[in-house]
């Protein structure tokens, strides 16, 4: 049996997409000074005094002063530790190039010129520390923003986001927090998505134990949807410009970094990379895999962003979802499904399906809301096109909608007219939409206003 770990993440029934055990929350004495420019550096400090970034040049200027670590980050072999050296670098990285753009974004309210040059001592000690946890030297979802950037405040208590606190942020205000601890409130159930995916893909599986793995997929993405629609209240959308700045990346964002970024001492070259992202998480390309959806996507340059999104994640996430591909594409789903006249499993696949869409219209209304309606800037942290992106990725789970339908007979249990009026409601929505967003200047409050007239509103 394939191991999906690597020390920090294991991808199994007991872990799910969380880290094995809570991430560091401090570092050790020998990094003293790379600790407190952490705690300095947010806009409002945890005493509530305002910290570096608060005032333009003030975190370069302390940054600069900063040992270069470089000799004890060679010694390090623990990979809680390496992944809390990863955290920090990350957040210190993104902070000194993108300070500008923050305060630029202040005076104008658009986002100004990152740095192109990383002085070499955050350059090499970050490289290094990437290159032994072999991921990207930049901020990423996994060891730095979200999963690997938690603590909880009461040990006994759960995953829940008002639980949560940061070991490092931008912003330092409570819309930071829930904005990105929401993200592992939602990741507390993917132990049950791992445990209904390897149930989906045992080959020895029953009609029934098949159907029941497939439920359990359903009611898992149902119960992490319920948690991602608190962000609404998580996350106050008029204050996401507090802090979105400092998770863009280098790659895809041409106007904030037009000649990419200098490692100082390590590469002479400039590097692109992508920025953290909600779309590097682990829940949605489970399920897109799993389910079939995958097969569905277009073929176009969209998709491939969202494929080149795969590289922006732990080894063992990549490797996961390459097994699963293996396995779901020399027996898909449906096929099985409609091999044996599994028309209860057909129903429960529909359910996924109506979930996945649920979550990636959810996202879909967040970016609305707390980007096109804060800024007129195209571009996500990601570097992907804000119009187009994820509207991409719901049409491929209506198609799979559209596809299953035809196959589920109309009876009792299943009532095609009412399902259809359901599906027709969701396709006109998006269409509706997509064609306010195609001309340069569009009023984003319209997008929005849609949700409700289709009666598909988030909240």
């Amino acid at each position: 049996m394939v191991i999906f770990s690597d020390g920090f993440f294991s991808i199994d029934s007991t872990n799910g997409f969380l880290p094995i055990k809570e991430p560091i929350f401090k570092l050790p004495a020998r990094y003293n000074y790379l600790q407190k420019l952490i705690d300095e550096m947010p806009l409002k400090k945890s005493n509530g005094e305002p910290g570096l970034l608060s005032v333009e040049n003030d975190f370069e200027n302390a940054t600069l002063s900063l040992p270069n670590y470089l000799n004890e980050v060679r010694k390090e072999k623990d990979s809680f530790l390496l992944g809390a050296l990863f955290r920090s670098y990350s957040f210190i990285s993104s902070a000194y190039t993108l300070s500008s753009s923050h305060h630029t974004f202040l005076k104008s309210g658009k986002y100004g010129k990152a740095k192109d040059l990383l002085p070499k001592n955050i350059a090499q000690p970050f490289v290094y520390v990437a290159k032994k946890i072999d991921v990207f030297p930049w901020l990423d979802y996994h060891y730095a923003y979200s999963l690997g950037n938690y603590n909880k405040i009461d040990k006994n208590k759960g995953f829940e986001w008002k639980n949560l606190t940061m070991a490092a942020k931008f912003s330092g205000m409570d819309d930071e927090r829930g904005f990105i601890m929401l993200h592992v409130d939602i990741n507390q159930y993917s132990p049950d998505l791992i445990k209904a995916v390897f149930g989906m893909i045992n080959e020895k599986a029953s009609k029934k134990n098949l159907s029941d793995s497939i439920k359990l997929m359903g009611d898992t993405l149902e119960k992490m949807n319920s948690r991602r629609k608190l962000m609404w209240e998580a996350s106050r959308w008029k204050n996401y410009n507090d802090f979105r700045v400092f998770i863009m990346g280098i790659k895809g964002n041409n106007d904030i970094f037009p000649n990419g970024l200098i490692y100082e001492g390590v590469w002479d070259e400039p590097q692109f990379f992508r920025g953290q992202t909600g779309a590097q998480d682990n829940i949605i390309p489970t399920a897109d895999i799993a389910s079939g959806v995958i097969n569905y996507y277009p073929e176009n340059q969209l998709t491939n962003y969202l494929i080149d999104l795969r590289k922006y994640r732990p080894k063992c996430v990549q490797l996961f979802f390459k097994e699963l591909a293996n396995s779901i594409s020399k027996k898909p789903i449906l096929e099985l499904l409609l091999r044996s006249n599994n028309q209860e499993g057909m129903r429960n696949l529909m359910r996924v399906y109506e979930e996945i869409y649920n979550f990636r219209n959810g996202h879909w209304q967040f970016v609305q809301k707390y980007i096109m309606q804060n800024t007129t800037y195209p571009k996500a942290s990601g570097g992907t096109p804000i119009t187009s992106w994820i509207p991409n990725q719901i049409k491929a789970v209506l198609d799979a909608m559209s596809v299953l339908e035809s196959k589920i007979k109309n009876n009792d249990k299943w009532n095609k007219t009412s399902w259809m009026e359901s599906y027709n409601r969701k396709v006109n929505l998006l269409n509706k939409q997509l064609e306010i967003v195609s001309v340069e200047k569009f009023d984003p409050k319209a997008v929005f206003k849609l949700n409700k007239i289709y009666s598909l509103k988030d909240f």
